[in-house]
């Protein structure tokens, strides 16, 4: 068997070293030639050491060192697990030279996902969704017509505050934030599925990638997280998903594909026969699946009509985000001032038309127009 060459952007955080347990088990199948780190040179030196790759950088290192790591190291597929727009230089190369990307960096799609849909096709790479629940509609896709398909369904887990009033949201503290009840995430992710920004971003991506209109993408909460993600057909059948919330499911679907890895020691887990309806006591067959309220968690509502007006305001609601959520982190604004603060930041910046120097002006006075509402509002937002 040929080994497959990864190389990694991001893999000192969450999903970076998810991956690197799922290609650690399978030493037969994966080669790693690149990491790509950002400020953990100690956790770099690590992977370094075991995986032994031909490149590894770390954010001294700049773009440059993204780039040698997604285009230099001879990699087959790219797992691009960064945050923000530092590596969408990297990513585009990685495309334009037909290197798959197995794309787990929500705002590289949200941004500028249009642009990298055509560059993928232009260069003939895969783009592989990482996300749970777009590797959930990828996987229910397989096989089927565009044509027959109506919609789309993405799954929230509604996060820690599912049930808490919009007071209670409104006055979270960051430890309450942070406690996700299902999923093991890094600390902005775990944020922004507090708010279900998470989700709105994950809508805008999902439009993106299965180039669906905004109207066909449709959230349903479902706090057991089994169910990743539907597809509803025209003939009124419907296609899902089902698997523990576990992240080395879809990371490794993405790298491995289009073959499946077997089940980790011990095989398919509890909660998946729970799901399926197999050794398990039927008092105990019970999941969930509400409507997001829209009123409680209004950055879903903001994604949505960014998605609406297109052009840069994806890029615009997703930089937002990222200075909003550091911002309430560092305790400079409260939980409900995330939201504001994108709104505004949304409502101010003009309409362009979309190109990648559109997206780059967008990101950064995005980014500048956030830090200073949190200057000037601080923790009254």
């Amino acid at each position: 068997m040929t080994r497959r060459r990864v190389a990694i952007l991001g893999s000192t955080g969450s999903i970076g070293t998810q991956a690197l347990d799922v290609v650690a088990r399978f030493p037969e199948r994966f080669e790693v030639v690149g990491l790509a780190a950002g400020r953990n040179r100690a956790l770099l030196e690590q992977q370094a050491t075991t995986f032994q790759p031909r490149v590894a950088t770390t954010a001294a290192d700049g773009p440059d060192g993204l780039m040698q790591v997604a285009i230099a190291s001879g990699a087959d597929v790219v797992l691009a697990a960064t945050d923000g727009a530092v590596a969408f230089d990297a990513v585009f190369a990685a495309v334009e030279r037909g290197i798959d990307v197995a794309v787990a960096n929500k705002e590289l799609v949200v941004a500028a996902g249009e642009l990298l849909v055509a560059a993928a096709a232009r260069g003939g790479a895969r783009l592989l969704p990482v996300d749970s629940e777009h590797s959930a509609i990828f996987q229910s896709l397989l096989g089927e017509a565009p044509a027959s398909v109506e919609g789309i369904v993405l799954t929230a887990s509604g996060g820690p505050f599912r049930q808490a009033s919009g007071a209670e949201i409104a006055a979270a503290t960051l430890e309450r934030a942070l406690a996700h009840p299902t999923w093991r995430m890094g600390t902005k992710n775990t944020i922004d599925s507090a708010t279900l920004m998470n989700k709105g971003l994950e809508v805008i991506e999902a439009a993106r990638l299965f180039e669906l209109p905004g109207e066909r993408v449709h959230v349903a909460v479902h706090p057991q997280s089994i169910a990743h993600g539907f597809v509803l057909f025209r003939d009124g059948s419907v296609k899902g998903q089902l698997a523990a919330p576990d992240m080395r499911l879809p990371i490794g679907f993405a790298l491995a594909f289009p073959d499946r890895l077997p089940a980790a020691p011990g095989g398919v887990s509890a909660d998946v026969l729970q799901a399926l309806g197999g050794r398990c006591d039927a008092a105990d067959l019970r999941y969930d699946f509400e409507r997001p309220d829209l009123t409680r968690f209004p950055a879903l509502g903001l994604a949505y009509r960014a998605l609406a007006r297109g052009g840069i305001a994806p890029a615009a609601l997703s930089a937002a985000n990222e200075v909003a959520v550091g911002a309430f982190v560092e305790g400079r604004i409260g939980f409900a001032g995330i939201p504001r603060i994108i709104e505004a930041v949304m409502e101010a910046l003009p309409a362009r038309e979309l190109s990648l120097a559109a997206v780059r002006d967008a990101d950064r006075e995005a980014r500048r127009r956030a830090a200073g509402l949190v200057e000037e509002k601080g923790m009254s937002c």
